[in-house]
């Protein structure tokens, strides 16, 4: 054998290593995606979650300052610092690197650190949180990755606090079972904002716009903003539950309904799960009277953020004494019901602000248990994955709840 055919053998065995340790590494990270259960302290998983998604995160941070006019929320970018989000980012990297580099050395799942801190290293040589953002222009197509990556962040880090907190099923896991089709729909919602907000805003305008009236929306301006506000969550709360309501009882409707009932664990990430088309027909069914009745812009802003706070909130894992509140506002408790596949649940408990609205209309539940024991659609037949509850309205079974 000469020189040349050693070293060429040398080359081949080396690309074979490197594709044999590249192929552990991500099927390591692909079994860690797939699984689910609770977490155990001492065995260094928790440590290995938190590098993996801290660099992961902080990588599509990079990639956002690097390209802000497509992946970035015009909305937000007139709100949040740059130099506040930098601070961040390094934070980041540095907490992400710290635990990769920590676990590698003392042996704790190598593989995946070992890729956690290949990210982190990526990350920094794309320009990590230094990454220049000059001038660019406001109205471009986008992609909601920082509304994404920073609600995500906030998310974990205060709902699955206050259901640790404050358990309802205690030996419910952070990584339950189905979790992983529950998270692309929770990243899917956010990276398509963009274009979900501009349809919504061409059909609002389209179908509601003829009934604007100058003269109305100036009288409900002039309210004060509290009562401005209480008024605003009552219409909203009005046609949120007819729409609801119409979701159950019109069988096409509750095909589409049916996607987000088909969770069977309630969590911050279960309201999460919607069809697309569901989300933009409720937006625009609630939105249109609000425009229409004209409530200002402050209004309209601090409702968006009531509105999302109980919407993931009122799913949460949580057991909390609500007191006379509870006949008022609608609550986790409340709103488990309406998850519930029991039948005394059925068709009950559509409001989502105002608890007192089913109490009129005599759609709430009656039962003297606190909450329901299992949840779901009755017959269980709306299959997992993102894919195909989309599709499943258009060619899924035809049993309805």
């Amino acid at each position: 054998m000469n020189a040349k055919n050693s070293s060429s053998d040398k080359a081949n065995c080396g690309k074979v290593t490197l594709r044999y340790f590249a192929y552990r590494v991500f099927s390591s990270a692909s079994k860690l995606t797939k699984a689910n259960g609770p977490l155990k302290v001492g065995q260094g998983l928790i440590a290995t979650i938190f590098a993996l998604v801290l660099a992961s995160l902080s990588l599509l941070g990079v990639i956002a300052f690097h390209y802000p006019q497509y992946l970035t929320t015009p909305e937000l970018r007139h709100v949040y610092s740059v130099g506040t989000l930098r601070h961040m980012l390094f934070g980041a990297l540095l907490a992400a690197g710290g635990l990769a580099l920590t676990s590698c050395v003392l042996g704790n799942r190598r593989r995946l650190n070992g890729l956690a801190f290949v990210i982190v290293l990526a990350s920094i040589a794309l320009g990590g949180a230094n990454v220049p953002v000059g001038d660019f222009p406001d109205h471009t197509p986008y992609v909601g990755l920082d509304w994404f990556i920073l609600d995500l962040l906030g998310s974990t880090t205060i709902f699955v606090m206050i259901e640790k907190a404050f358990p309802l099923n205690r030996s419910q896991a952070v990584f339950r079972f189905e979790w992983q089709t529950d998270m692309v729909h929770f990243s899917v919602n956010h990276l398509v904002v963009g274009l979900v907000l501009l349809v919504v805003n061409l059909l609002v305008h389209g179908v509601f716009g003829w009934l604007a009236s100058a003269k109305l929306q100036l009288l409900v301006r002039h309210l004060w903003f509290i009562p401005q506000l209480l008024l605003c969550m009552l219409v909203a709360d009005m046609m949120e539950y007819l729409v609801h309501r119409a979701y159950h009882e019109v069988p096409i409707l509750w095909r589409f309904h049916a996607v987000h009932h088909s969770v069977r664990s309630m969590d911050w990430l279960a309201g999460s799960r919607q069809h697309i088309l569901e989300v933009v027909a409720t937006r625009v069914a609630v939105l249109g009277p609000l425009f229409v009745i004209g409530f200002s812009k402050s209004v309209v802003d601090v409702y968006i953020i009531i509105v999302g706070f109980q919407a993931v909130f009122n799913h949460t894992n949580v057991r909390l004494p609500w007191g006379p509140l509870k006949y008022v506002f609608v609550t986790p408790d409340f709103h488990h019901w309406h998850h519930s596949s029991e039948d005394e649940a059925i068709d009950k408990n559509y409001a989502a602000h105002f608890a007192f609205i089913d109490r009129i209309f005599g759609t709430a539940v009656k039962s003297k248990a606190a909450f329901p024991r299992k949840y779901g659609v009755v017959g269980d037949y709306v299959p997992d994955g993102f894919l195909a509850q989309q599709a499943f309205p258009f060619f899924g079974s035809k049993r309805s709840q």
